[in-house]
């Protein structure tokens, strides 16, 4: 992928139910969740970042907001309009997920430097965020994404085409979903 485009997409449309605030409000070291993901994504290479909202309107600097008015339907719809809100000359995407502080940009970086069509950072064996997905594969995505899952139904149907992307060390992708997982954010 060097040398081509990669957009960046982050999905921060939810309203975090098990937490009873939208996970993109929150904060950590004194920035929004919204704002740490859209650094994530362009420190590590992704230009234009686009974020999709829907629970929460707010502004977003340095990235192209989006709003789902399906949002409540769960990530799949959030993929589909991110997806659909790429510019055209963008090669591929790194998707990655509002409530995963924690991953870093140097992940970001590998998936884009394995030169895969599809790229999953794994930790400790096990396939989490971010993701790397070519052009040539975002309407397949888009049509596999529904309810509350992403891009994990192609993950699955088209295992031949997914590399592994060791990220041991560049990271942690836990997730903030609920009151007592707060405490991760200092």
């Amino acid at each position: 992928m060097k040398g081509s485009r990669v957009a960046g997409l982050l999905l921060a449309a939810g309203r975090g139910s098990r937490l009873g605030t939208p996970k993109a409000l929150l904060e950590y070291e004194g920035e929004r969740l919204v704002d740490r993901g859209v650094r994530l994504l362009e420190e590590g290479g992704c230009h234009p970042v686009v974020v999709v909202l829907g629970a929460a309107t707010m502004q977003v600097r340095r990235a192209v907001a989006v709003r789902n008015p399906d949002w409540r339907t769960g990530m799949g719809s959030s993929l589909r309009v991110g997806l659909s809100a790429l510019p055209p000359e963008a090669e591929a995407v790194v998707i990655a997920l509002v409530d995963q502080p924690f991953v870093r940009p140097d992940a970001v970086r590998a998936l884009i430097e394995s030169k895969a069509e599809v790229a999953v950072a794994t930790y400790d064996g096990r396939r989490r965020n971010p993701v790397l997905i070519t052009r040539p594969h975002f309407d397949q995505v888009a049509e596999m994404a529904v309810g509350d899952v992403g891009a994990r139904p192609f993950l699955k149907a088209y295992r031949e085409l997914v590399t592994d992307v060791p990220c041991d060390g560049l990271g942690d992708p836990t997730d903030i979903d609920t009151p007592e997982d707060l405490t991760l954010l200092g």
